[in-house]
């Protein structure tokens, strides 16, 4: 019998295509890797009784674990069908696992097929079973873009962001940043909230005059009229029109006009549309929103989540799709009508050709989906509700008067039906005091007319709903990585989120951003990222090779690179006045073990000591509180040693600031744990003066008696050294466990 390896790219989501393909029958178990179940079944295949398996890649779009161990799960098997998400990075995922399982398939007969591709948008038993039905191949074009664009956002990234890093955050020690980092579209996002910013610092307010007007006829209630004329910005004019209008008594009616209106029911949901409601009307991060999208999606309550589509094609079952919220006690009795009246075709939208919009799949409860879920799945469905109802209709009724020889109008609508607003009743026609009726002729008391003075105001910061809908304007981003790069402006203390959701631009965003634009302004306007989006996208459709643009684009930014090295001093300067040198921050901690004076801690991201004397820098372990360590000093180095603390456990390790940036032993990384019997060795010895250790042989040797008379003693066989994600201290019994201690050294 034949077998079909079948990989889907979550465990979650391979279980469920499992469950839906093999009607509930299907087996489970672990995987040799741990994490990804494998799930198996019998069934049939291109006309042949097959054994199927189905797992799941590791991780997501950028850290596909595939490799090793887990090649044997794939071993012998005769074809091979890829379910990963059906978007770019999907298809890119698909060529990563080809790469893996291919060599351990077994060998094709003749010209057959054995690489399939599912194409499905929601995680149903009709929709995987159609994409079952209708198999095809995975898409290299769409792959090699994915590639494309990875790679120059992570050289070009790289590139920009360590120099800037290195450069400025040894001159200046309160930036708060961990990262001065760049991004081909990080950075042109957080331009566009610089750029408000400074039109807002630039903004002079402007003085300016309108009319107001009072009439009133009989017991009817006082109407506030408008002024046709809008506004003045000279008072004396205005006053002159004041003047000239008092001479009447009485305001006489120059029409009376009723018209009705319809107020357009929404196009069909797309990724970008529910980040932005998402965000302004829910008050959701883009990035918290897509998580919960995908957690929603993966367990089968909305269609896939990522799309620039707004139109449903034609053989999408509305109505069945609409009868599933029949029993809803939100908006059940409002799908009932629909559904006995007859639906609205959705209005004309996009169609891009990636997947339907996004849609209710499932009825849901409150106490499924936990708060924030509920609340978007909430506004998913009655937003699909919205799109097949029937417009809001209103009668919108507006009145002109004259009162002498200026001219104001007054207006108020009626509502004639509600339509899709009852379901979106935020978006509905506001209750308004009836109009008096009356017609052309009448005549109205003049009861107050006098003149305002008001001023001109500055826009607002950014939202993140604007900032989306600029983001997708120009290009910068797509609809998946939109959420990602507005987090990272946030994450990078580029810019601080507002009561509102508004962007609010920080000194160092500011800097980096004026600083670009005296450098080179291609570096954070959108253009040339949107250009490089264009050849991306030809990529993806074949239309333009993927080794020519990589190159195209490399040589530009290399070009670019070398000129904002040789320029960085024009950023300099605006850094200076906006931060402080590194040697005037901080306040005095530990001594140096070079000239014995006090180095200065450096409590703003990257924390750090510094010591003015010596004028060097020497990093410290992150997140974590850092004080005084007994006044103890390091036998290496005479650095008095700081205490790092950590978690709310509390858990803390001695540090030497000058070990921790330059290790003493041989063969160490970065990023790992040194047992504190180590120091205690070296302390020993240099105590005792049976050893002078001045030269890195001896350092070495002396490190290797270490390990010898550390398994004559206890007969520990494990290593030393931990990664810094490991143990704290090391199981077995002997002396060596009683050591709980670590020393954190920073290795290069």
């Amino acid at each position: 019998m034949r077998t079909v390896f079948m990989v889907a790219e979550k465990p979650s989501l391979a279980q469920s295509i499992a469950k839906i393909l093999s009607k509930g029958s299907c087996s489970s178990r672990k995987g040799l890797n741990g994490a990804c179940s494998v799930h198996e079944y019998t069934g049939s295949f291109m006309g042949q009784n097959v054994r199927f398996k189905m797992t799941s890649v590791c991780g997501h779009v950028m850290s596909l674990d595939f490799i090793g161990k887990y090649f044997v799960e794939a071993k012998g098997c005769d074809y091979v069908v890829l379910w990963l998400d059906c978007d770019k990075e999907g298809e890119n995922i698909c060529f990563e696992v080809l790469d893996a399982i291919q060599p351990l398939m077994n060998k094709s007969y003749g010209n057959d097929c054995t690489v399939y591709r599912a194409k499905f948008s929601s995680i149903t038993d009709t929709d995987i079973c159609n994409a079952m039905n209708r198999l095809g191949e995975p898409n290299r074009n769409e792959a090699l873009s994915v590639d494309a664009r990875q790679e120059l956002d992570l050289r070009i990234g790289c590139a920009f962001t360590r120099f800037q890093t290195k450069y400025f955050q040894g001159k200046y020690g309160n930036l708060d940043s961990s990262l001065i980092s760049f991004g081909p579209c990080q950075t042109p996002t957080l331009g566009f909230c610089v750029e408000r910013h400074d039109k807002i610092q630039s903004f002079k307010p402007e003085a300016y005059w309108v009319i107001q007007a009072k009439v009133s006829s009989g017991k009817d209630s006082p109407l506030t009229l408008d002024w046709d004329r809008v506004r003045v910005f000279d008072r004396d004019v205005g006053q002159m029109f004041v003047n000239m209008a008092k001479t009447a008594k009485e305001a006489k009616v120059d029409s009376v006009s009723k018209k009705e209106k319809a107020k357009q029911r929404p196009i069909a949901l797309n990724t970008v549309e529910m980040l932005r409601v998402a965000s302004s009307a829910l008050g959701m991060a883009p990035q918290h929103t897509m998580q919960i999208a995908e957690r929603l999606y993966t367990q089968g309550y909305i269609s896939y989540p990522r799309t620039e589509t707004t139109h449903y094609p034609e053989n999408f079952d509305l109505k069945g799709t609409l009868k599933q919220q029949a029993n809803s006690s939100f908006w059940g009795e409002t799908v009932k009508a629909l559904l006995s009246e007859g639906i609205n075709r959705p209005k004309k939208g996009v169609d891009v050709g990636d997947h339907p919009p996004i849609t209710p799949m499932r009825a849901a409860s409150e106490s499924e989906l936990g708060s924030d879920g509920w609340r978007l799945y909430d506004y998913i469905t009655r937003h699909f509700i919205a799109t097949v109802s029937p417009d809001c209709k209103y009668l919108q009724t507006t009145i002109s008067f004259s009162i002498g020889t200026e001219s104001f109008t007054c207006s108020g609508k009626t509502l004639i039906s509600a339509g899709y607003t009852e379901v979106m009743p935020w978006q509905g026609i506001a209750q308004e005091e009836a109009l008096p009726v009356c017609e052309r002729g009448d005549t109205f008391t003049v009861d107050e007319i006098k003149l305002l003075e008001k001023q001109t105001n500055p826009p607002d910061y950014l939202t993140e709903a604007e900032l989306i809908t600029l983001m997708e304007k120009h290009g910068i981003g797509t609809d998946a990585s939109i959420p990602v790069h507005i987090n990272n402006i946030c994450q990078r203390n580029y810019v601080t989120v507002e009561s509102g959701r508004k962007l609010k631009p920080t000194n160092l965003g500011i800097v980096l951003v004026h600083g670009y634009y005296k450098i080179d302004a291609d570096l954070v306007l959108p253009t040339i990222r949107s250009a490089v989006e264009k050849l991306l996208n030809l990529i993806a459709l074949g239309k333009a090779n993927f080794h020519q643009v990589l190159q195209h684009t490399l040589d530009i930014f290399k070009r670019k690179f070398h000129y904002f090295v040789d320029s960085i001093a024009g950023m300099d300067e605006l850094m200076e006045v906006s931060f402080s040198p590194i040697a005037a921050t901080g306040k005095p901690l530990s001594r140096c073990g070079k000239c014995h004076r006090f180095m200065k801690y450096i409590q703003a991201k990257p924390s750090r000591l510094h010591c003015s004397h010596c004028d060097e820098t020497y990093s410290l372990p992150q997140n974590g509180a850092i004080k005084l360590y007994k006044e103890l000093k390091c036998p290496l180095d005479e650095f008095e040693l700081v205490l790092w603390t950590s978690g709310s456990r509390g858990k803390s390790y001695p540090v030497c600031p000058y070990c921790f940036s330059n290790p003493p032993f041989r063969d160490m990384k970065k990023g790992r744990r040194l047992k504190n019997s180590y120091l205690k060795f070296a302390s020993q010895v240099a105590l005792d003066k049976r050893l002078q250790i001045h030269t890195q042989n001896e350092l070495h040797g002396a490190r290797r008696r270490w390990e010898v008379s550390r398994e004559v003693a206890g007969g520990v066989s494990k290593p030393a050294c931990h990664y810094a994600g490991g143990e704290g201290r090391e199981s077995g019994s002997g002396p060596a466990t009683a050591l709980s201690q670590v020393c954190y050294v920073h290795i290069m």
